[in-house]
């Protein structure tokens, strides 16, 4: 019995880390920060990776079965990856406690936000959220279209069968169909 369980933790784990490459790659491609303007910086990354991280997790956790499981392996994973970019950026064990903490807050904080809004099915919510988060407030065009884009995305998770998850696979819609959409 505990061999099973300890080959169930390994496959969970290769699992999580090929769902967390999708995350890295979706949250890295060129068109967000082209197209969408998001901010190629450190925390224009990370909002990206939160935001795509997020949606991966609300899909997982409406899911029956080990989705909830999966979801919450995910949300570990992610969470060591930041503790190892802020490692690497230089980020003492002195202050990454306090860093790691502002990190989950606004994580939790921004998916909070963006699953109401879609819950709620309101573009103009989850655009206002995605101006305060992700574009400093500023330039409301900008943040409709990655609303577009984030529909999307929600919309094509959310058709997704478990096995799609358990086989590692995640789908995100082409970011300049999403910007192509809103602007013409």
């Amino acid at each position: 019995m505990i061999p099973a369980l300890l080959r169930k933790r390994r496959s969970n784990r290769a699992l999580i880390d090929q769902l967390h490459g999708k995350i890295v790659a979706a949250a890295r491609r060129p068109g967000l920060y082209a197209e969408l303007s998001a901010p190629d910086t450190f925390e224009g990354r990370f909002e990206m990776m939160t935001l795509h991280a997020g949606l991966v997790m609300r899909a997982l956790s409406r899911l029956p079965g080990f989705g909830g499981e999966l979801a919450q392996e995910l949300a570990d994973s992610v969470f060591r990856h930041f503790d190892i970019a802020l490692r690497e950026i230089g980020i003492s064990d002195v202050g990454l406690a306090k860093r790691m903490k502002r990190l989950a807050e606004a994580f939790y904080g921004r998916n909070k936000a963006y699953g109401e809004a879609l819950d709620a099915g309101d573009a103009g919510m989850l655009a206002g959220a995605l101006a305060r988060n992700v574009y400093g407030g500023a330039d409301a065009g900008k943040a409709a279209a990655l609303a577009a884009y984030v529909e999307q995305c929600a919309r094509a998770l959310a058709t997704a069968p478990l096995a799609t998850f358990a086989a590692g696979e995640v789908a995100f819609p082409d970011v300049s169909r999403a910007a192509r959409g809103r602007h013409g």
